[in-house]
């Protein structure tokens, strides 16, 4: 296999160093990795002081990071969880740019869908707990010390897709299958196994699918 760029968004809260252990081990294979860490996010942002971030934004950088690190083989996008939103929108305007789609237990959405439709009435009142005390949805007790408030209008706002990411050749999808409950991308998982084109991996791990190790993910990655 030839050395692959692999452009890396991660979830609600999360800024690029969530995927420093993927991109030490993509890295020392070869591969060219590139985490994103998507605006608002940043250990030093103050949503309260910022312009409005909203899904286009967070769009438009995660672009504008495929964009200058194009190659010929083409990029593989990858998304956790909120980060499935993003390189939807990402590969519907740059379809000619990427190779391969890769949702770790994410969202896909489809035209209209924001993550708050898209998911269950646990999320969506976590999205909107607070709402008026600023722009930033809080991030949850069991996240990581350097987790950010995510800003909520991103999670809130409908996307606009023209379905050029279905061009995209390859598609897969991980379920994480150690939710304690239902998990609130069950409906999206649901829905992605009974469409065609898809490859789906079912693992026995929490929502951080990452908790274990990268050894799981770049296995996967490597073999896209």
């Amino acid at each position: 296999m030839g050395m692959t760029t692999f452009v890396l968004v991660p979830g609600a809260c999360h800024g690029g160093w969530w995927w420093e252990p993927v991109v030490d081990r993509l890295t020392a294979l070869g591969h060219t990795a590139v985490p994103v860490t998507l605006g608002g996010l940043g250990q030093h942002d103050d949503l309260a002081r910022m312009r409005r971030i909203d899904l286009d934004v967070h769009i438009s950088e995660a672009s504008a990071a495929l964009v200058a690190h194009r190659d010929e083989e083409g990029v593989v996008l990858v998304g956790h969880s909120y980060g499935g939103t993003v390189i939807t929108g990402v590969a519907d305007r740059f379809p000619w740019y990427v190779r391969a789609l890769v949702y770790l237990d994410a969202f896909v959405p489809q035209d209209g869908d924001s993550c708050y439709a898209m998911t269950d009435d646990e999320q969506r009142a976590w999205y909107l707990a607070d709402a008026e005390r600023g722009p930033g949805v809080a991030p949850l007790p069991f996240f990581d010390q350097r987790a950010r408030p995510h800003p909520r209008a991103s999670l809130l706002q409908r996307i606009t897709l023209v379905d050029n990411w279905q061009q995209v050749p390859a598609k897969h999808y991980v379920v994480a299958t150690g939710w304690p409950g239902r998990s609130p991308f069950a409906d999206t998982a649901e829905r992605i196994r009974q469409t065609p084109g898809w490859t789906v991996h079912d693992w026995p791990t929490t929502h951080n699918v990452l908790a274990e190790g990268p050894d799981r993910v770049v296995e996967l990655l490597a073999k896209v």
